[in-house]
């Protein structure tokens, strides 16, 4: 837990992440590591965030950086413009080569998604320090310095937009009436369900819109393997992989008791099993 703000004031602070869930969990981590800091605003774009900077005045703006309208890197350039607005900026990011480079530079602060309670409570104490030194002669961020990085993420972020995504990390799950998100490493398979994908780990089951032909691009090949038209399993929950009388591949896993097809088409796969 960081230590108590020590400023008299109240630390009022804009979030803005188009997806829900994300919106959510960082604001309870920050109700956790900063009680005192007060959510005054939440957007679910870059134009949102910006039109809430502008009349709001936070002293602090947590920006994903992959936003519709405005990305969070333009969104964080029109902030900085804002007459007279002096506040701190973070930047909240699935893509560690983003973070790195903002962070390296030191004009700005980063947490990677889903957002750790350790690195938030790091970034919480750094934030308090630097709105603390706002206070006393010591100078704040050169804005020109915090141009100079933006600039830099910008050309990054566009450079890299022709480069392959990086492979799915987590995924909006729901099941039941409840939303939550699951770590791809623990999926143990994949399942085709009719309009919906069955995501199924050790101790779960739940289910996402996107269909195994959309999802499997996304998944890390060297982890996942499409061993169906309706099936992609993760190699390292495969606990033995059998051939019938018929010759057909079936995959025993070792954490489920469920009985995994394999096609004739991804059978080569598996040469020599069985």
């Amino acid at each position: 837990m960081p230590a108590a703000d020590s400023m008299t004031r109240t630390v009022r602070a804009v979030l803005a992440d188009d997806e829900r869930l994300l919106r959510e969990q960082l604001q309870l981590r920050l109700s956790e590591s900063w009680p005192a800091l007060e959510i005054v605003g939440v957007g679910r774009d870059g134009l949102e965030a910006v039109e809430l900077v502008n009349r709001l005045r936070p002293d602090v703006v947590f920006l994903d950086i992959r936003m519709p309208g405005l990305t969070g890197i333009e969104a964080a350039r029109e902030i900085v413009d804002l007459d007279g607005w002096q506040g701190e900026i973070v930047f909240v990011t699935a893509y560690d080569e983003y973070a790195v480079t903002a962070f390296e530079h030191g004009a700005v602060d980063y947490l990677l998604k889903p957002v750790e309670r350790a690195r938030l409570d790091l970034t919480v104490l750094r934030l308090q320090a630097r709105l603390a030194a706002k206070t006393s002669a010591a100078p704040g961020v050169d804005p020109d310095a915090l141009m100079k990085t933006l600039s830099q993420l910008q050309r990054q972020m566009q450079t890299s937009q022709a480069a392959p995504a990086p492979a799915l990390r987590w995924l909006q799950c729901t099941s039941g009436n409840a939303t939550r998100l699951v770590a791809v490493d623990d999926v143990l398979f994949f399942r085709s369900d009719e309009k919906y994908t069955r995501v199924q780990t050790a101790d779960s089951e739940s289910l996402i819109r996107t269909s195994i032909r959309e999802l499997a691009p996304q998944l890390d090949e060297h982890k996942f393997w499409q061993i169906h038209r309706s099936t992609i399993v993760n190699l390292a929950a495969i606990s033995v992989v059998q051939r019938d009388e018929s010759g057909r591949q079936r995959v025993l896993l070792k954490q489920h008791p469920e009985v995994l097809e394999v096609s004739r088409s991804y059978s080569h796969l598996f040469r020599g099993a069985g």
